[in-house]
């Protein structure tokens, strides 16, 4: 039995490996990567190493077990078909007769566009017979963090989400969670809807950034037409500009609010707060 990670050199994957290497042996995990080349760090740590790629569905015969758990996390290709890159692992997953199968997912409350590969996949998924864990991922504190150089270029947080509230946590977080289903019991056929203890908007972000900083950032609210273009015009493909502008739409509305606690109860821990990120990414 092998716990299987895919995207392991993703943003999330990467985290999910490390965390799982505190709590299991390297020799029971495998690291399922396109590039061999970036995990060889952690291969040289025991990890096990299987080449495959959504794209190429031959590449996943034989690559799970039975009684093997999965986590697939999902693609990041928007413009290839995200749901039948994910039937691929599922049809492989079912062929093996794994234990069980996580997907990272998007709450359940979403209706923006972002949301419909992932309604397609949990579809597939519940109906496969494969015994799974729907994680449904809320927003993450980093992509925020991670964009703060137009925002300290501009001393403005630009959005289209009003003062819709938003209960982001850290990849850290969601990743722990992810290792509890792995490495725990009873998670089979389970959805939890995962995100931050607090919820924050945008304007208090951008309140909290100032604080820190020293300098006076506002929150800009424009149309998602606006953010739109904004984005575009930033070097983002139309398609997916338009996507996150549909996300802010949603923030607005209160979409991205996840109550219940599922998140700091499955990890055993409050989740961490949006205000320890931004103070991590300005020392970054």
């Amino acid at each position: 039995m092998s716990i299987v990670v895919t995207g392991a050199t993703g943003q999330l994957g990467r985290h999910v490996v490390e965390q799982l290497l505190e709590k299991v042996p390297a020799r029971e995990i495998t690291a399922v990567v396109r590039d061999e080349a970036k995990a060889a760090d952690l291969a040289a740590r025991g990890v096990r190493l299987a080449v495959a790629d959504y794209n190429t569905p031959e590449t996943f015969d034989g690559l799970f077990a039975a009684g093997d758990k999965v986590l697939l996390i999902s693609g990041n290709e928007f413009d290839k078909g995200r749901p039948q890159q994910h039937q691929v692992v599922i049809d492989a997953a079912k062929a093996a007769g794994v234990a069980l199968l996580a997907y990272t997912s998007a709450p359940g409350t979403l209706t923006a566009a972002l949301a419909d590969d992932h309604r397609a996949t949990e579809r597939a998924l519940t109906a496969s017979g494969v015994p799974y864990t729907l994680l449904r991922n809320g927003w993450y504190h980093e992509n925020y963090t991670e964009q703060l150089a137009p925002v300290l270029e501009h001393d403005a947080v630009v959005s289209a989400a009003g003062e819709g509230r938003i209960s982001s946590a850290s990849r850290a977080d969601y990743a722990a969670a992810a290792v509890a289903v792995l490495t725990g019991e009873g998670h089979e056929n389970r959805t939890y809807e995962l995100g931050g203890d607090e919820a924050w908007s945008l304007t208090e972000y951008a309140a909290e950034l100032s604080r820190q900083t020293g300098r006076e950032i506002v929150h800009t609210p424009v149309s998602t037409e606006a953010l739109t273009g904004i984005l575009t015009g930033a070097g983002l493909p139309e398609q997916f500009a338009a996507v996150l502008a549909g996300v802010d739409a949603s923030i607005e509305k209160g979409e991205l609010v996840v109550t219940g606690g599922d998140l700091s109860r499955l990890i055993g821990r409050p989740t961490t707060p949006v205000t320890e990120a931004i103070t991590a990414a300005l020392k970054g």
